[in-house]
């Protein structure tokens, strides 16, 4: 009987060990599933923003279009002519989304094609990798 005693010493620190290593590979996954879970509402966070901004500039064009005068190439950023609203909504996008420049690269942009309107809205995501992440949108407006 002793000897079968001495064969299982240390098999209950063994155990303890085992039980140790199992329940930091617990809290270590739990700590992976929080950090992508606020990665993941980070970036619906800016897609939402994203949305609500372009909307915001299309409800803009509509308000315009209600009457009889539309003048909705005025909003084109490829026409390259100004316009205060759009000036000002692309410095508003370039305050509130991160990572846009107003002019450059991941500028804003409004596309005009006859009483079609796509706008797009770019933006990166701080701290994360350097992907470009956009938004579009595509609307209808007809004047009255």
């Amino acid at each position: 009987m002793r000897t079968s005693w001495k064969n299982q010493q240390g098999v209950m620190m063994i155990e303890a060990l085992v039980g140790i290593l199992i329940f930091s590979f617990g809290i270590l996954a739990m700590m992976g599933l929080q950090a992508v879970s606020i990665k993941n509402t980070v970036e619906a966070r800016y897609r939402t923003e994203a949305s609500f901004i372009a909307n915001e500039i299309i409800g803009t064009m509509w308000s315009e279009c209600g009457g009889a005068t539309c003048t909705l190439s005025s909003y084109d950023t490829t026409s390259g002519g100004t316009n205060a609203k759009r000036d000002a909504w692309e410095t508003e996008v370039a305050n509130r989304l991160p990572g846009i420049v107003v002019g450059g690269a991941n500028s804003p942009t409004i596309v005009v094609a006859g009483n079609v309107v796509t706008v797009t809205v770019f933006w990166r995501i701080p701290g994360s990798d350097a992907t470009t992440r956009n938004f579009r949108t595509i609307a209808q407006i007809n004047a009255s």
